[in-house]
């Protein structure tokens, strides 16, 4: 009797922190941020090497400056798209004078409301420690995994791509 006892009561406390146990915060009303998409001014090359014009809607032209000058080059190369379990994710690089200089997520998974949740979050932080760290040898953001192996795969491609 008291072994029976013993089982019902385990069981009852095992299934009372079952339905306790919550996985995530909860996020009702609480609006999801998405990344700023920024419209690229300059010509785009995709991964085939190939040059194409900008989206439509964008002008394909050079950034200018107050002083033209005939060494600076400027070139903006896209790296491989790498498939993540919740979709590919692809980085853009601008190359000035053999520098890197910008940096920016072109493709990332936001399929559903926890993956726009997510790289909300990682891909600012992720363009950001690239852009200061100018290599594919940055840290992973917690949380991203698999955003951020895609991010640094694609990074390495487009960096490969512009000899750096």
């Amino acid at each position: 009797m008291r072994r029976v006892a013993l089982a019902l009561f385990s069981t009852v406390t095992g299934l009372v922190m079952l339905l306790s146990f919550k996985t995530h915060s909860s996020t009702a009303g609480v609006p999801v941020a998405a990344a700023p998409a920024v419209p690229s001014t300059t010509p785009t090359v995709p991964s085939s090497g190939s040059t194409t014009t900008a989206p439509a809607g964008a002008t394909a032209t050079t950034p200018s400056s107050a002083a033209p000058s005939a060494t600076s080059t400027s070139k903006t190369i896209t790296g491989d798209a790498i498939d993540t379990r919740f979709g590919p994710v692809q980085v853009r690089i601008t190359v000035t004078n053999g520098t890197v200089t910008a940096v920016e997520a072109v493709e990332y998974p936001q399929n559903n409301p926890r993956d726009a949740q997510i790289n909300a979050y990682a891909i600012p932080q992720l363009n950001s420690e690239a852009l200061s760290a100018r290599t594919a040898s940055i840290d992973m953001v917690s949380g991203a995994t698999y955003t951020s192996e895609g991010y640094i795969g694609s990074l390495q491609s487009a960096l490969d791509q512009a000899g750096l």
